[in-house]
């Protein structure tokens, strides 16, 4: 064998040789391309999860919340009106017990209204 035919059939293995690193090359990338594909679709589906989660928390914490508010206003009128109706049961019966008393109590701050207001 000539060196030209050798070389020729050196040129040709490591041409092939070649091709056949090249092509595993390109299969590795699209391997790895689809395994990273694969792991952004993960990633994304678990943050979207963790996102309506936290969401629905909050929305949940919130409506709390406002039924916790809701709950202490009633509760605060309640107490409210329950001293407004004391205070009129304690004034009717100090009324009913000592009519003159009473009348003398609110003439007595009627002057003294009276006295403020022209000053």
């Amino acid at each position: 064998m000539s060196d030209a035919a050798m070389k020729n059939l050196t040129d040709k293995a490591t041409y092939e040789r070649l091709e056949k690193d090249v092509t595993a090359v390109k299969n590795d990338i699209a391997a790895l391309t689809e395994q990273i594909t694969d792991a952004l679709n993960s990633f994304a589906g678990t943050a979207g999860k963790q996102a309506r989660r936290g969401y629905n928390q909050a929305r949940a914490n919130a409506e709390q919340a406002v039924e916790d508010m809701s709950e202490r206003g009633s509760a605060m009128m309640g107490a409210a009106q329950d001293a407004a109706s004391s205070i009129e049961e304690t004034l009717e019966d100090a009324i009913t017990q000592r009519p003159l008393a009473t009348v003398a109590l609110a003439l007595g701050i009627g002057f003294l209204i009276g006295v403020t207001w022209r000053r």
